[in-house]
């Protein structure tokens, strides 16, 4: 791994987990990969601009402590618009954050979204990145969350800085959804977790 972060990184075992909203499948294979297939209509979004509440997508969560990171790999080959994929953060209901790879407008979007009370949307085009393995990274240290994310073992980019106060409990993983398609099928590759990043900036 590259000067943004720790070196080593241990697997989290999918049983590991505790599924919010469980997937209509979820099949682990023997290579150590988990294929999660989306319900129609699954997503997270709170209120801004599009006027709804969705808090019904599907994620694999397990606790992320301060001074620790998270990061979950994936193939961004899906295709329907808002087919999304990658690493939600959760201390509950109104105050979470999602970042990944989401199919938008024609082409896949790196982005994140930040909710506190109400969504926001932060994202950038990654037309180069359709049908890679994708890497998200969240490391959370003091009172911010950094956001990183790669395809294949390229240089990592810094998506987001987010505030998190360093008290709060936080839960972190693997998530999918399905906004307008019954058929999405995810293909997770890893899901591990080590020490935060040393610095913000390489």
């Amino acid at each position: 791994m590259d000067d943004a972060g720790p070196a080593v990184h241990r697997r989290i075992g999918w049983s590991t987990g505790t599924w919010l909203n469980p997937p209509v499948r979820s099949l682990p294979l023997g290579d150590g990969e988990l294929l999660v297939t989306a319900a129609e209509g699954t997503d997270f979004w709170r209120t801004t601009a599009y006027g709804f509440v969705h808090d019904n997508g599907h994620a694999l969560l397990a606790p992320l402590p301060p001074d620790t990171a998270a990061e979950v790999r994936f193939v961004a080959d899906y295709t329907e618009q808002f087919d999304q994929a990658g690493l939600l953060v959760r201390v509950d209901a109104e105050r979470w954050l999602k970042t990944g790879v989401e199919y938008c407008d024609g082409t896949p979007q790196l982005g994140a979204v930040r909710t506190d009370g109400a969504s926001d949307w932060s994202t950038a085009p990654v037309p180069e990145w359709a049908g890679r393995p994708v890497t998200v990274r969240v490391s959370r240290r003091d009172d911010a969350l950094t956001v990183r994310a790669r395809a294949d073992e390229e240089p990592w980019r810094l998506v987001r800085l987010a505030p998190l106060a360093p008290d709060v409990e936080a839960l972190a993983g693997p998530y999918c959804c399905g906004p307008t398609r019954a058929d999405l099928t995810v293909r997770f590759l890893g899901w591990t977790a080590g020490p935060a990043d040393a610095a913000l900036h390489p």
